[in-house]
C-alpha cells in the first residue's frame, strides 16, 4: 500500500470515529494474494457437517465496470459475481446457491452477462439456486433472479419493474441561446445517432426504439423461461414496467413465496437433499482483479435518469440501454 493511499484511509478514519480521547486505531495485516476467502455464518448441528450453502450477494448498480470510492476504485460487480459463482463451482461440498438480491438493476449487457453465469452454474453443477429478493430486486436485479430454480421474495420488497430504458438529453436548444454551434462531420447520418447536440430525429428514435424491443422480448423470454407456470403472454401482461410488492409478485406468479433469508436458506436446503448444511459467504480485501470483467473500462454511473462520470465528460453524454428501475415505473410499455 503506497504513503499516499494509507494517509486518505486514516484521514477517513479519523473524520468516521473522531481523533478524540481514547480513540485508537489497530493495524491489521491481510494477505497479500486477495483470493476469495469463506467465512462460515451459520451451521446445523453436529461433527462433521461438510455440505454447504453458499450465499451469493447481487447487490448494487448492475454495471461492467469498477466505480470510484472514498479509498480508492470499487470492485466490477460483474466480475466479483462471476469471481464468487466460479469458486462456489469449483467446490464439491456446495450443495446448493442462494442468490441475496438487492439491486434496482443495471445495464442490458451486465445484468445478461450474470443471469447466464448462473445457467452455466446449474447446468454443471446440477445444485439447486434460490433467488431472495429483500429490498429491492427489480428490473435488471429481477432477470437475474430468473435464472433461480426458486424466487422468494420479503413481503415488502420491491420487484418486477420489467422493461427497458435508454435516456437521451439534447442541449441543442440551450447551446443555440447561448450562441454556440456544434456541427459533427460524420461519415453516415446515423453515425452521431442520439447525440446531446442535436435533437433525436424521428430516424434516430425509429432505430433506438427497435433496438430497446429487442432487449424487451429477450427480457420476457428470460422471465418466461424462469416462470414456467405464467407463460410468455401472461408475462407480458405483467411486463409494462411497473414494479410490484413482494406479496403482488406472489399473487401474481413473479415469485414463489414470501419470507426471508432463513426460508431462502431452508428452501435451498431441502431442495439439495442434504441432512445438515453451514451457510457460507465469500469475500476478500480490496483491490483483487481475477477475470477478464475486472479489467472492463469504467463506464457512466446511473444516477436517476442521468450518466454521470467525472471527469469523462463524454461517457457523462452518451445514452445506456438499461434494465433499471428509476422510480418511475409505471404503464405504458417497455
Amino acid at each position: 500500500m503506497n504513503t499516499r493511499r494509507l494517509l486518505i484511509i486514516l484521514v477517513a478514519s479519523c473524520l468516521v470515529a473522531g481523533c478524540g480521547q481514547g480513540m485508537g486505531y489497530i493495524v491489521k495485516p491481510i494477505p497479500v494474494k486477495e483470493d476469495l476467502v469463506e467465512t462460515t455464518v451459520s451451521r446445523d448441528p453436529g461433527l462433521f457437517v461438510t455440505d454447504k450453502v453458499v450465499v451469493v450477494d447481487v447487490d448494487g448498480l448492475l454495471m461492467n465496470h469498477g466505480g470510484d470510492g472514498l479509498l480508492g476504485p470499487q470492485e466490477n460487480p460483474v466480475s466479483l459475481f462471476v469471481e464468487k459463482i466460479d469458486k462456489a463451482q469449483k467446490d464439491p461440498d456446495v450443495r446448493a446457491l442462494v442468490l441475496r438480491v438487492n439491486s434496482p438493476g443495471g445495464s442490458v449487457t451486465a445484468t445478461d452477462l450474470m443471469y447466464r453465469r448462473i445457467a452455466e452454474f446449474k447446468q454443471e453443477r446440477k445444485v439447486p439456486v434460490v433467488a431472495m429478493i429483500e429490498d429491492v430486486g427489480a428490473s435488471g436485479a429481477y432477470y437475474v433472479a430468473c435464472g433461480a430454480d426458486a424466487i422468494v421474495a420479503a413481503p415488502t420488497a420491491v420487484t418486477g419493474s420489467i422493461g427497458v430504458l435508454v435516456q437521451t438529453f439534447s442541449l441543442s436548444g440551450t447551446l443555440a441561446k447561448l450562441g454556440i454551434d456544434t456541427k459533427a462531420i460524420t461519415s453516415g447520418p446515423m453515425k452521431d445517432m442520439a447525440s446531446p447536440f442535436k435533437p433525436l430525429s424521428a430516424d434516430d428514435q425509429m432505430v433506438l426504439q427497435a433496438i430497446v424491443t429487442e432487449f424487451y422480448d429477450r427480457f420476457v423470454d428470460v422471465v418466461a423461461a424462469g416462470r414456467p407456470k405464467l407463460g410468455r403472454e401472461a408475462v407480458k401482461a405483467l411486463a409494462d414496467g411497473r414494479i410490484y410488492t413482494g406479496t403482488q409478485a406472489v399473487a401474481n406468479g413473479l415469485a414463489d413465496s414470501t419470507g426471508d433469508m432463513k426460508t431462502a436458506v431452508a428452501d435451498a436446503k431441502t431442495r439439495s437433499r442434504a441432512t445438515a448444511v453451514k451457510v457460507v459467504l465469500y469475500g476478500r480485501p480490496w483491490g483483487y482483479k481475477a477475470n477478464v470483467y475486472s479489467a472492463a473500462p469504467v463506464g457512466g454511473m446511473q444516477i436517476n435518469l442521468l450518466n454521470i462520470s467525472v471527469p469523462q465528460l463524454m461517457t457523462w453524454l452518451e445514452p445506456q440501454f438499461l434494465y433499471l428501475w428509476t422510480g418511475a415505473a409505471g404503464p405504458g410499455g417497455p
